[in-house]
């Protein structure tokens, strides 16, 4: 299994499983067997209620019935943090380059460029209601055009270095295990106590980028047991702030999280 490497700020990498290629053709079969099953029933619902395709009340409804179809992928990631249904079954998650969570900037431009599972749905959809392949110049380049597309981000994924697709390298995003290697923002936001304390009020210093780092190297030390890495990490930001403390590496950072979350919201 692919791993890469995310440098942060404190000069650590951060480890990210990349995930097989089969988990994500698997993930964007789930997702394109959705997106079928929903444009098939959606134009089964129009031929019935409206038979005669010319007929303009088909054409606004058609729009309205077809755009969860068009959004799925958009609406999916937003709402789940950048997981589609196939995603999530096979898990998966999509963020951003340093690890963190992706934007809707970066969601929107992954579907604006989203095009081989949507294509393939089309020309699936056309298969189950016309038997015209082959004898239909437009339609057929319609189908192999959609073959091509497909081709095309799998060759890219197979040769991405961090197993991108075009809309992944334009969004900066990729695509991540999420069993092993938790993304850097899952665990960001914590509960804390109304009554809480703060002990490290200089916290509020560091960017938003530098908390998603600690929060990282805090994740990656515990799994791995690597007592170095987060001493290293501890004592950057003990130099930086100005900090003297003599707690462990890992309370340290464990208390710059809580006081962050808790400084943050007030």
């Amino acid at each position: 299994m692919a791993v890469i490497k995310v440098p942060t700020n404190f000069n650590i990498d951060v480890e990210f499983e990349i995930p097989e290629f089969y988990r994500r053709m698997l993930a964007l079969l789930v997702d394109m067997i959705i997106e079928f099953c929903y444009v098939y029933v959606a134009i089964r619902i129009l031929s019935n209620l409206y038979p005669n395709s010319d007929d303009d009340a088909m054409r606004a409804y058609s729009w309205l019935l077809f755009a969860p179809y068009f959004l799925y992928h958009l609406i999916m990631e937003i709402t789940l943090n950048g997981q589609s249904l196939g995603k999530k079954l096979m898990g998966l998650r999509v963020v951003n380059e340093n690890g963190g969570k992706a934007s809707i900037g970066q969601f929107l431009i992954r579907w604006f460029l989203r095009v081989s599972d949507v294509w393939i749905v089309s020309l699936l959809v056309i298969i189950a209601f016309s038997n015209s392949f082959g004898r239909d110049a437009e339609r057929t380049f319609f189908i192999l055009a959609a073959l091509g597309f497909l081709i095309t981000d799998i060759a890219l994924v197979v040769n991405s270095k961090k197993g991108q697709r075009i809309g992944d390298i334009l969004a900066h995003t990729i695509l991540i295990r999420t069993h092993s290697k938790a993304s850097i923002e899952e665990t960001v936001f914590q509960e804390v106590a109304d009554n809480y304390i703060p002990s490290f009020p200089q916290i509020m210093q560091l960017s938003d980028k530098d908390i998603n780092a600690i929060k990282s190297i805090l994740q990656t030390a515990q799994k791995k047991g690597d007592y170095i890495m987060a001493l290293s990490a501890s004592d950057k930001i003990k130099g930086h702030l100005k900090i003297e403390s003599s707690l462990s590496p890992f309370d340290f950072l464990e208390i710059l999280l809580k006081d962050y979350n808790y400084l943050s919201t007030k």
